[in-house]
């Protein structure tokens, strides 16, 4: 079996070094792709941690990126862990940097990552067992080759996914892609979801892609090939402290990989995204049942009550998942 690597990305908004540096740096920027919410720690993090223990133990190590602050509770020493700050990878004309999409796209400068390697973001858990074949199969990603048009919304990401599809376009369409692998496309395992790949079938331009806001696999040299090819598009988007308009994002090389073929397709139920407040029930129900084996639980400005909503999802990560891993001191 394979190496799978798994890289998390952290940040403690409520840092006062990191948060006056953020605030000296802020002048200017887009206030909506920058809010607060893209910050804020709901000292869920731990958690992260116990559920990789429990769930996904084959683990080979685990990246943690920071901008340089560390969990409190964080035990440094286990042997699997790999505690790495932006200076140590990223290009110092490109920091301090604000941006994950910055902090993501450069993800292949990390010393000694394997070739498989998981993407996730801290928001993101295992709640069930997983094995590496739900991750790669046959030294391939698994993933779900669907197509979805963008729908452009102010303040959203959608710019961040047109310039990501812009540059998929330069390369693929649509047709060649459905030839050469009509089977990964047209899948029992997306169910209703095929629908949408029969709705693109007029266009060659790419529209876009169904993005399922769970953790990502990748080859790291599909990864490297894919920057490689956008390379002055990523330098540009490694330029922006903070979100910018014309940003992509680490996105685009998971639609490289989907474009060429190079994945396996996977249950569209393998994992599921919820509102963070407006969907407690449904996570409480989700993590108790497993009904899908990872959760995102996507903050944002639909958070009214950040103090009340924190100490809900707390006590139900605490009830649910109270058992001490190793990775806390």
């Amino acid at each position: 079996m394979e190496k799978i690597d798994f890289v998390v990305t952290w940040v403690d908004g409520s840092d006062p070094e990191w948060l006056a540096q953020k605030n000296e740096f802020a002048t200017g920027s887009d206030e909506k792709l920058n809010s607060d919410s893209r910050y804020r720690d709901w000292d869920i993090f731990k958690y992260w941690f116990r559920l990789v223990e429990k769930n996904a133990p084959w683990v080979n190590k685990i990246f943690l990126i920071t901008a340089g602050h560390l969990p409190e509770w964080l035990n440094i020493n286990n042997e699997k862990l790999v505690v790495v700050k932006h200076s140590d990878y990223i290009d110092a004309q490109y920091l301090p940097t604000f941006n994950s999409n910055v902090i993501e796209l450069n993800i292949t400068n990390l010393k000694d990552l394997s070739e498989h390697f998981v993407l996730f973001n801290d928001d993101m858990f295992i709640i069930d067992k997983v094995s590496p074949e739900d991750f790669f199969k046959n030294g391939l990603p698994l993933d779900t080759g669907i197509f979805s048009p963008i729908v452009p919304i102010s303040g959203t990401v959608s710019n961040t996914l047109v310039n990501n599809v812009a540059i998929i376009n330069k390369k693929f369409n649509t047709r060649s892609i459905l030839k050469k692998n009509f089977t990964k496309y047209f899948n029992f395992k997306y169910g209703i979801h095929n629908v949408k790949n029969i709705c693109v079938l007029p266009w060659s331009n790419i529209l876009g892609f169904y993005d399922t806001h769970i953790p990502v696999s990748y080859l790291k040299s599909e990864f490297l090939e894919a920057t490689e090819f956008a390379k002055e598009e990523v330098k540009l988007a490694s330029k922006n402290k903070f979100r910018n308009l014309n940003d992509i994002s680490h996105w685009f090389v998971r639609y490289w990989q989907l474009s060429k073929g190079q994945f396996k397709p996977r249950s569209i139920h393998f994992g599921k995204m919820y509102g963070i407040e407006e969907e407690i029930e449904k996570i409480e129900q989700n993590m108790k049942s497993s009904r899908h084996k990872l959760v995102c639980l996507e903050d944002g400005e639909s958070v009214l009550d950040f103090k009340s909503s924190k100490e809900k999802i707390v006590k139900l990560f605490e009830e649910v998942f109270p058992e001490k891993s190793k990775f806390e001191r």
